[in-house]
């Protein structure tokens, strides 16, 4: 049986960009002006774990996001902002978005995804037969089919030993 190249599927809101634990989005970001979505931090650990992991999967790393037009425009210029290209190596056309959450599933198919983390149990339910290995992010407990993992911290030693 052929084994597949690692690469790792990676969403934005709630895993790269911080969000409000209260709401099921940052309202900064996604209701406030342009100023106050660029000033919207990143995940703590977020750029330091993702530069390891795009050495890890050797550059085999892409951002996916469901959102709107208009989130879409304010999410490209946070990344810009932030410059999280650079400061993680991830290459600026491993950028995907789409409208609706069951979107990702295909978009993971396409990229060979071996790997995706998400901060969303709907999301992840529909790439279970796509993407052998699935990360929760900001979880504690989750389905024995996933692996929850709190923060990046987790989240780097997860990946890393799901990825043998």
């Amino acid at each position: 049986m052929a084994t597949r190249e690692p690469r790792l599927g990676v969403d934005i809101g709630r895993v790269i960009i911080a969000g409000s634990e209260a709401t099921d989005h940052d309202t900064s970001f996604i209701a406030g002006d342009l100023n106050n979505a660029l000033g919207t931090p990143p995940v703590p650990g977020a750029f330091d774990v993702l530069a390891v992991l795009v050495e890890r999967f050797d550059r085999r790393v892409w951002l996916v996001s469901k959102c709107a037009e208009r989130v879409e425009r304010r999410t490209k210029a946070w990344l810009d902002h932030h410059s999280v290209f650079d400061r993680t190596g991830i290459a600026p056309d491993h950028l995907r978005f789409c409208r609706r959450r069951v979107d990702k599933a295909p978009i993971s198919a396409e990229l060979g995804l071996t790997h995706f983390i998400d901060d969303r149990i709907d999301v992840l339910v529909p790439m279970r037969t796509i993407v052998p290995g699935l990360f929760l992010f900001g979880a504690n407990i989750g389905p024995r089919w996933l692996t929850p993992v709190p923060d990046w911290a987790s989240a780097l030693q997860e990946v890393i030993a799901r990825d043998a």
